[in-house]
């Protein structure tokens, strides 16, 4: 745990700050700009450098509410325009040293004619356009996603094939939260209308599952209350995410029962509907065991125990579970964690993370549900990965 802190408070911030030093060489020491405008456009890079620093790390330092609360929108939104920014520039720079490195080769085999050079004024322009490129689409991205950030979620309905599913569980309903994080920008008003959506899908069960904050019990309990008046007719359900253990996963555990929600720390339940049974498992987050060893991730211990059933599902908060799942023979697996990328281009980033980013798949002989996220996290924007509460049914296959 102690070594995680450190590469958040002291790795990363660093990391980031070295980033902004490449942005500046990239954006502001060449720029068409005067002195006047460059001094202008440094101003800019390094506030976007130190706010989101301090945004992402107030929580821990104890300052007083008023002064940090009225930083938080800007440092994250300067966070998300940043790293919209740095990935851009770092693809663009990664294409030319491929160009570079093929033109070099080439000149070995086709010497360029005497009379054939390149225009450094051309190029120049050129590398001007790209760069104002750049900040436009990151300037666009993030100001878009930010109107869409603070909209109730839309219920997503989805039907999930079980073979021989009995008819008492036809139509089974299960109502899916995750990835809220109550926290900076998040705050508890917005979760109690999604709690409000949520009475209303008359549902089986509804499971939470994971990151639903960023923040001490003590700073947000208020703000996550509203999750004791969740209806369903068989319990609200409750995993951990990796944020959770942030911020004392334990903390997070014990509040949750305390809000009536049962939380599946490697264990499961059994739902009985007519004679049918149905066990439903949870699991802590796989990053979980590396902070809290008692609270290491094990689908199969989860469900240890548990009698001959129809339907065996697992809550998992990250898509990575699934393997473990799968050789446990669970019939779905219900996670979160992705955000389906959030936003461009990090939508596309995601995929080399996890197994499955978005919606409903098949792997081997289970189905995983992968939700989008209620919420978000970091950059107050979502750009083609809008939020999501998740109505999913099971049907007959």
């Amino acid at each position: 745990m102690v070594w995680r802190l450190l590469v958040f408070m002291v790795v990363m911030p660093v990391l980031w700050i070295v980033l902004h030093v490449y942005m500046d060489r990239r954006l502001v020491r060449g720029a068409a700009l005067d002195p006047w405008g460059k001094r202008v456009a440094r101003t800019i890079v390094v506030i976007a450098a130190v706010l989101p620093v301090f945004a992402m790390s107030a929580g821990r330092m104890g300052l007083p509410a008023s002064l940090v609360q009225p930083l938080y929108m800007p440092g994250f939104f300067l966070f998300g325009m940043s790293s919209i920014i740095l990935v851009l520039l770092i693809a663009i720079d990664i294409g030319r040293l491929g160009h570079a490195g093929y033109g070099r080769a080439r000149l070995q085999w086709w010497p360029r004619p005497p009379n054939d050079r390149v225009d450094p004024g051309r190029r120049g322009f050129f590398a001007q356009v790209a760069n104002l490129g750049v900040v436009g689409t990151a300037t666009g991205v993030a100001g878009i996603g930010l109107l869409q950030i603070d909209r109730t979620p839309a219920v997503l309905e989805v039907e999930v094939p079980i073979k021989a599913l009995p008819a008492a569980l036809e139509g089974f309903r299960i109502v899916q939260m995750t990835d809220i994080h109550v926290g900076p920008t998040v705050r508890g008003e917005y979760l109690e209308r999604c709690v409000e959506v949520c009475n209303g899908l008359d549902a089986d069960i509804v499971a939470v599952t994971g990151d639903l904050i960023d923040g001490f019990v003590e700073q947000l309990g208020p703000e996550v209350a509203s999750l004791g008046r969740l209806q369903s007719k068989h319990g609200t359900y409750f995993v951990t995410g990796n944020h959770e253990y942030y911020w004392d996963g334990l903390a997070w555990c014990a509040e949750m029962v305390r809000l009536g929600l049962q939380v599946l720390d490697n264990r499961h339940v059994v739902i009985e509907k007519a004679g049918a049974k149905l066990v439903l498992a949870g699991v802590t987050d796989v990053s979980a065991g590396g902070m809290v060893p008692a609270h290491a991730s094990d689908p199969a211990r989860a469900c240890d125990g548990s009698p001959v059933c129809d339907v065996k599902i697992l809550l998992a908060h990250q898509p990575r579970s699934v393997f473990a799942a799968a050789e446990a023979g669970y019939d779905l697996q219900i996670s979160g964690h992705t955000h389906g990328g959030q936003y461009f281009p990090m939508n596309l980033l995601v995929y080399l993370a996890q197994p499955y980013v978005a919606g409903l798949a098949k792997h081997d002989d289970m189905w995983i549900y992968v939700s989008r996220g209620t919420g978000y996290w970091g950059p107050p924007t979502r750009v083609g990965s809008p939020p999501e509460i998740t109505l999913l049914r099971l049907v007959r296959a």
